[in-house]
């Protein structure tokens, strides 16, 4: 599925938002200091998103930065770690979905269908 620049804010502002519960959720400075890491660098690609005129937000979504791009290795590492960064199921379900959501989002094909 391709994304649009508005599929990718709503997505990537979720995510935000469940790391910031998670973020107060961990157990551990380590945790905490790999969820801040996570959600910084989303938090960027947001600032960016933001600077673009609402009209463009129907174009397909392509990451801006490169910090933001360099997550498709990263995610999927923060990912399998989740069970030892998170206690609390519901917030470990939620990230584990907004996750997979995100890395999609990142690897998606830009190119047209032929």
């Amino acid at each position: 599925m391709i994304s649009t620049i508005a599929d990718a804010n709503r997505i990537l502002d979720e995510l935000v938002m469940m790391l910031d519960k998670a973020y107060w959720e961990a157990n551990s400075v380590n945790a905490k200091d790999a969820i801040y890491d996570c959600s910084s660098t989303i938090s960027k690609e947001l600032l960016e998103l933001s600077k673009l005129s609402i009209q463009d937000h129907d174009l397909l979504y392509e990451p801006i930065s490169y910090e933001f791009k360099s997550m498709t290795n990263r995610l999927p590492i923060f990912r399998k770690n989740l069970d030892e960064y998170i206690v609390r199921n519901a917030t470990l379900e939620s990230l584990d979905g907004l996750i997979s959501s995100t890395i999609q989002l990142i690897t998606q094909e830009t190119a047209a269908p032929s």
